[in-house]
């Protein structure tokens, strides 16, 4: 027996942050998301090393190499990886 749920399945583009007219891409595949949620569990409590690692796993290198042209701040680049969390874990719709 098959069956076909093509039809309940959602295939649409990843999410974009828009940053200085630059798209970035937010990689928002099941897998992802569930490695960046045990990633932050507490999201206050990130500490530098787990913010790369959500970064490199949210982005993939294309996408990084356009944020690392935009040469962020420190406080900046916590704000990116921030808003894609969000955008990833379903708490803000894109273009919020």
């Amino acid at each position: 027996m098959k069956k076909d749920i093509t039809e309940k399945l959602n295939f649409e583009e990843n999410p974009k942050l828009v940053i200085k007219g630059a798209e970035i891409e937010v990689d928002t595949d099941a897998t992802t998301v569930l490695k960046v949620m045990g990633a932050i569990g507490n999201e206050s409590d990130l500490t530098p090393k787990d913010v790369v690692k959500v970064y490199e796993t949210i982005f993939k290198e294309k996408e990084r190499q356009k944020i690392e042209k935009l040469q962020l701040k420190m406080r900046d680049f916590q704000v990116l990886v921030s808003e894609a969390i969000s955008l990833i874990t379903g708490d803000e719709e894109p273009g919020e």
